[in-house]
């Protein structure tokens, strides 16, 4: 069965995919969601420098975060991730957790960073939760050996 009239390039299946928030929102909702876990707060600037990007930059991000009602900022202000920024965020670093530790187990390795960040945005919520699925099937095999 031919089924070449499926194939796209990864532009044509960005746009038809049409994603609540692009890969870098992802990024920094991420970044704010994880530094929430370890310190009360979160400003402009320590999210740039987490970030490595200028402080002008991510504040236009967090506009955009704003205004897809997933954090709450004021200008000069905290930032905060409302009640839906919370739950995704909270996927995020879901996502971001399987991916690091199926990498690590299958590369024999302790970071698998740099990778995980490059392909954690192509991946759905099935495939995530599946890759879970079997990292316990395969770290069960290997304590059995």
């Amino acid at each position: 069965m031919d089924n070449s009239s499926d194939f796209r390039t990864l532009k044509g299946y960005q746009l038809t995919d049409k994603p609540q928030i692009t890969a870098s929102m992802e990024d920094y909702l991420e970044m704010i969601y994880r530094t929430l876990k370890t310190q009360p707060l979160v400003r402009v600037n320590d999210l740039a420098r987490k970030l490595n990007v200028k402080p002008s930059s991510a504040s236009k991000m967090v506009s955009q975060l704003s205004n897809k009602g997933l954090i709450s900022f004021e200008k000069y202000g905290y930032i905060k991730p409302t009640e839906k920024g919370t739950a995704f965020g909270d996927y995020l670093l879901y996502r971001h957790d399987v991916l690091m530790d199926f990498l690590c187990f299958i590369n024999n390795s302790n970071s698998e960073l740099k990778q995980v960040e490059k392909i954690e945005h192509f991946l759905d919520e099935r495939t995530i939760y599946n890759l879970k699925k079997a990292l316990k099937i395969l770290k069960a095999h290997k304590t059995k050996e």
